[in-house]
């Protein structure tokens, strides 16, 4: 037994909770969290299964357009595709307007450009320098030209007349009968021929495969974290991602981080979090450009220690500190405070009389991590090759959080942009998907591929013995979600963090088992995880430099002679990820298409 398992039994504590109070170096907090007897040393267990693989049946859905995801961006895609002439069949994990981040968001950006006080030129200009040159100016502009018509849309079918957004949603996918499918978990999408052809995936209500062959394919499924505390990302975990990069899509964005605290009371409920802002009807935003919800806080959390207090880039606190993320001085406003939410009539204001409001962080005391592996809204994804959410791969399209589009940089600029910015984009990918199937004929995924996209999906559930999904997230989280790993960086401690995670990768995730549809449905949620955190120490182990919502320690100067340019992955022939820079002014792979000029 180690001391720490002596000391913990002494205190009366569990091992985990010894060590969430003791906290220490990375040997103590990662080490020994992650690799103790109790952790990644424990046996594998028996499979006790509830269902058996020769129950499954197999469906097959065949349709030109195929929209992967029910949010903002899944709504548009499915819509447009279907209006400019596609067949179109829209399939979600959850429900529709009702899962991911989608209910949360309560407000979206609006530019009037017959009342606009500043240009679209003017606009995307402050963005840029809020951002320190990490957007993509081509969506921008493109979020803002576009969010006039697309809000316009949304009024027709009521969105701003209800918090809950099923019913708006499901107005204009009823109008034209575009087939839904709910609580499919999509896990593999198909190449053939070079180009995607299709996804396959599982019921999680019935023992059923299912496979979609489609002639292009919009991918909407949204960020995605390690299923953290305090923030609605736990039902999303970076599944399109890592399916398409596994098909051989760039994906970029995984150095950055979104700074979302959590209230340090009730801290896993996201529903009291958000302090019944999920109860609010959405409405616009103006334009008002910032520079939010970095790594701030949890600079001050690093060297001050809690508790911390949410305040604008800037701000005075009660106790001077030096050095930290380096913030413009156009957005340094000492006397600023962050946007509340207008008051609660009526009841509502009676009974929450004295009640914080607004998002997670917004008064009480304040702990990190509450969106832990989620980076900056549309900084992180499928690396897009044009203006549309083309990926790098034929046929297979992007939008909203699923696209690496750097619309507002590796910093929130925008408030309501992402909502705005979901809409858009979706929009433009699902007609540009309806044009190009248009002029391709069906090829079915073939009967190979089906058997073995079918073993790999059914694998977790056939194993006799391995590691439950849960266990390995726990793990996972203890390695990846501490302070000084993921948020205020340094390379000994991330290259640390990597070795357990490799340790993850190469021996617990295929030694993943589940025993039921929602085991299983963990399972493949949690080996996404695995390789997104991969990516995220990679990522931010290449990038020696401090911008925006990226800090490290060792490199705290932005630095511009030699990191003007964006991290791209993409899988090589024998498995392993390779890294690359792409010009902050350039297309991938495209040197004569400059981004600047679209």
């Amino acid at each position: 037994m180690s001391k720490q398992d002596t000391q913990a039994g002494q205190s009366g504590l569990s091992r985990r909770q010894f060590i969430g109070l003791t906290g220490g170096a990375v040997g103590a907090a990662i080490g020994s969290y992650a690799l103790g007897q109790h952790f990644l040393g424990q046996p594998p267990t028996i499979n006790k299964r509830k269902i058996e693989s020769a129950e499954f049946t197999t469906d097959n859905q065949t349709t030109d357009v195929l929209v992967i995801g029910g949010g903002m961006a899944g709504l548009f895609a499915a819509v447009k595709a279907h209006d400019a002439g596609a067949t179109v069949a829209m399939v979600s994990k959850g429900r529709l307007g009702s899962s991911g981040l989608t209910p949360f968001a309560k407000g979206i950006f609006c530019y009037d450009k017959h009342n606009s006080q500043i240009s679209l030129d003017e606009f995307v200009e402050k963005v840029t320098e809020s951002a320190i040159d990490t957007n993509n100016p081509v969506f921008t502009r493109q979020m803002a030209e576009h969010s006039y018509d697309r809000v316009q849309e949304l009024k027709a079918w009521g969105f701003f007349d209800s918090p809950l957004y099923n019913q708006s949603f499901m107005r204009p996918i009823e109008e034209r009968r575009i087939p839904l499918h709910e609580r499919i978990m999509i896990t593999h999408l198909v190449k053939q021929d070079g180009r995607v052809v299709g996804a396959s995936g599982f019921s999680l209500d019935s023992p059923k495969i299912i496979h979609f062959h489609a002639k292009t394919v919009v991918l909407c499924t949204g960020s995605g974290g390690f299923k953290p505390n305090g923030f609605p990302v736990c039902d999303l975990t970076h599944d399109g991602s890592i399916m398409a990069y596994k098909i051989g899509a760039k994906i970029t964005g995984k150095e950055w981080n979104d700074g979302h605290p959590g209230s340090a009371q009730n801290s896993g409920s996201s529903y009291d979090n958000w302090h019944g802002q999920i109860e609010e009807k959405p409405s616009t935003t103006g334009i008002e450009v910032h520079h939010d919800l970095g790594v701030d806080l949890n600079y001050q959390a690093y060297n001050l220690g809690a508790p911390v207090t949410m305040a604008p880039p800037g701000a005075q606190t009660d106790t001077e500190l030096s050095g930290g993320p380096w913030i413009p001085d156009a957005f340094r406003h000492p006397d600023r405070r962050p946007p509340m939410p207008p008051p609660e009539p009526g009841l509502a204001a009676l009974f929450g009389k004295g009640r914080p409001s607004g998002p997670p962080g917004m008064g009480g005391e304040q702990v990190g991590g509450s969106s832990a592996g989620m980076a900056i809204h549309k900084s992180e994804g499928l690396v897009p090759i044009n203006e549309t959410g083309l990926s790098t791969v034929a046929g297979l399209y992007a939008a909203g959080d699923a696209l690496g589009s750097y619309m507002s940089g590796g910093i929130y600029t925008q408030i309501g942009s992402s909502l705005a910015g979901s809409a858009v984009q979706g929009a433009i990918a699902g007609e540009a998907a309806a044009k190009q199937s248009a002029t391709l004929p069906h090829n079915p995924i073939s009967t190979a591929n089906q058997r073995h996209n079918t073993e790999q999906i059914l694998a977790p559930l056939l194993r006799e013995r391995g590691y439950s999904p849960a266990w390995v997230t726990q793990v996972l989280q203890g390695i990846m979600i501490p302070n000084f790993v993921l948020y205020i960086k340094k390379g000994r401690l991330l290259e640390a963090a990597l070795a357990y995670i490799e340790e993850l990768r190469d021996h617990h995730s295929p030694m993943l088992m589940a025993e039921d549809l929602h085991a299983l449905r963990l399972a493949h949620e949690t080996e996404n995880m695995i390789i997104t955190a991969e990516m995220k120490l990679k990522a931010s182990i290449m990038r020696t430099e401090s911008r925006c919502s990226h800090y490290r320690l060792d490199y705290p100067e932005v630095d511009k002679e030699n990191w003007q340019a964006w991290i791209n992955i993409e899988q090589g022939p024998d498995g392993e990820m390779l890294f690359e820079k792409q010009p902050f002014d350039m297309w991938p792979n495209f040197p004569a298409n400059p981004v600047a000029n679209g």
